[in-house]
């Protein structure tokens, strides 16, 4: 079992910047794939971006690529979701996840945080 938790939603203006942050406990951090996704009002749950163990390959959402920068720290158990030039569109609950079974990217992720709320304003 693997607890996540999401942290460093808010409000923010339009071409603004947030750090979103996502602690994991109850499995070795360094061997989960963590992902995000956001889920907006009226809409599906979409992928945002990937990281995988090591930190060293990523990949992203075209609609966040340039923009968004996702990582991670193994030390800290903690993955970070770096989101520039934010966009109305953007504005959505993230979610963080992590998947511990896969070897390359998953299919479908086994743990999920609560999510944290992000705002842009126009």
């Amino acid at each position: 079992q693997v607890q996540l938790v999401e942290s460093g939603g808010g409000l923010v203006q339009a071409g603004g910047s947030l750090r979103l942050s996502c602690a994991a406990d109850g499995r070795t951090f360094s061997t989960l794939i963590m992902g995000w996704f956001r889920q907006a009002p009226g809409k599906e749950r979409e992928f945002v971006a990937a990281v995988k163990w090591s930190g060293a390959s990523t990949r992203y959402a075209e609609s966040v690529r340039g923009r968004f920068t996702i990582s991670r720290d193994n030390a800290k158990n903690t993955v970070y979701l770096q989101m520039n030039s934010l966009k109305p569109e953007d504005t959505a609950v993230y979610y963080c996840a992590a998947d511990g079974d896969s070897r390359g990217w998953p299919a479908e992720y086994d743990f999920w945080g609560q999510g944290t709320q992000v705002t842009v304003s126009s």
